[in-house]
């Protein structure tokens, strides 16, 4: 079943007193940008969790007496749980409603942030950034979710866009609010400054959001039925792949995201500013490529722009490696090319998650929860290498350069995209916004 075979979202009210039923009201256009608004706040917790604390990695391996690699670790412990978190929370939200464990990740993700605030030892850090990612994959899983139960077809597709615009640009800022917020005080400020945006969010969800799924659609949660479903998940070939290549391709950029702070501080001489605004720059890239994505697939098949993606990202973590091992170019010569990785990765991200979501529209919630899982589950696995291999550009390079082989090898020899059934244009539209 494709995405638009599913047409799971509910069209019309429950049944009024003897039975009739009433159609919904479609909702009106301040609606739908009020629900954006809040939806993407509580997705971009996450983004702003992994990314704010970037500037501050040597100052903390400095204050806290650890090494490098082991702060990256911390890093690390924030996907774990991420990934974890949703394998969870995405079950338990068909159970219970989406507001409920929404708001609960969310104070979870406060209390890891507040508790941060007095964090001794890099262990202890370590710890707390991992319940800080289950916190924060509530957001991730559930708006997803909420979408779904309030809209269906390309009106579910024109909000998940939508919300991509909102949430997208959390990556780019979030370095730069992070590197202004050491200005004025310690790395334990950013963390002061995520707690209090996390009780933000508690406000805004318990006033501004409403439960979008009634409980006679709920479902009893059964973990049997979650392993068969996800047993099944688990024997199908090309989406196995699709979900590898998504979780290689996210290994590359977290490499990125986990030494460059090293790399252009440490190696370059940048200072926190300095490093915030020009891995800003390199978000950039990345999202704009995102928002590309749309133009290539009115001419070309998912399967061929991914393929496409996933080749470009190769040469160009050839070109990096190259550059990096040489020294030519000097800080350009590592950042433009990096630059180049990341173009390459926004239009292979979103086409994997659409073309292996539109396998198994039945099992949607599954699907994105699992492919979330490994998404992050990879990067946490891959991106420590980069400290591993002595958190330099060459290192950095080396690992880039290896998940793309390996994103590609996957692709070629797994998915074999040539062999895919072609996907409409709304299921494309649904995978490329909601990732």
């Amino acid at each position: 079943m494709t995405l638009r075979e599913d047409r799971s979202a509910p069209t019309t009210a429950p049944a009024a007193p003897g039975g009739a039923t009433t159609t919904s009201a479609p909702p009106t256009q301040r609606s739908l940008l009020g629900t954006v608004l809040v939806l993407g706040a509580f997705v971009a917790i996450g983004p702003l969790t992994i990314d704010m604390y970037l500037p501050a990695l040597p100052t903390i391996t400095a204050e806290l007496q650890t090494t490098e690699a082991a702060v990256q670790l911390t890093l690390t412990g924030t996907l774990v749980g991420l990934a974890l978190g949703q394998l969870v929370l995405g079950p338990l939200s068909d159970a219970l409603g989406r507001k409920g464990p929404l708001l609960a990740g969310t104070a979870l993700h406060v209390v890891s942030s507040v508790l941060i605030l007095f964090a001794p030892d890099i262990a202890t850090l370590g710890v707390l950034r991992v319940l800080q990612g289950v916190g924060t994959s509530a957001g991730a899983v559930i708006a997803l979710a909420v979408v779904r139960d309030s809209l269906s077809g390309r009106a579910a597709a024109t909000m998940l866009s939508r919300l991509f615009l909102v949430i997208g640009a959390a990556p780019v800022l979030a370095p730069t609010i992070g590197g202004l917020v050491l200005g004025v005080t310690s790395w334990r400020g950013v963390f002061a400054v995520l707690a209090v945006y996390g009780v933000a969010l508690l406000v805004l969800g318990s006033l501004a959001l409403r439960e979008t799924l009634p409980r006679e659609r709920r479902q009893p949660l059964r973990v049997r039925s979650t392993v068969r479903t996800f047993g099944a998940l688990l024997h199908d070939r090309a989406y196995l792949g699709l979900v590898g290549v998504a979780g290689l391709t996210m290994a590359s950029l977290f490499s990125y995201v986990s030494g460059a702070s090293f790399v252009y501080q440490e190696q370059f001489g940048l200072d926190q500013q300095q490093f915030a605004f020009l891995f800003g720059a390199g978000a950039v890239w990345l999202i704009g490529a995102t928002q590309l994505n749309p133009v290539f697939l009115r001419r070309f098949e998912p399967a061929q722009v991914l393929l496409g993606g996933n080749l470009a990202a190769l040469g160009a973590a050839v070109v990096l490696v190259l550059l990096a091992t040489s020294g030519l170019g000097g800080i350009w010569g590592v950042a433009l090319p990096l630059w180049a990785v990341l173009f390459a990765g926004g239009l292979a991200l979103p086409n994997a998650p659409a073309l292996a979501l539109s396998r198994h529209g039945e099992a949607a919630g599954s699907a994105a929860a699992l492919l979330g899982a490994v998404q992050f589950g990879v990067g946490a696995l891959v991106s420590p290498l980069v400290g591993v291999l002595g958190n330099d550009a060459t290192a950095m390079a080396v690992v880039i350069l290896g998940s793309a082989l390996a994103a590609t090898a996957v692709l070629l020899v797994v998915v074999r995209p040539w062999r895919l059934d072609p996907v409409d244009a709304e299921a494309v539209e649904m995978g490329h916004a909601a990732h």
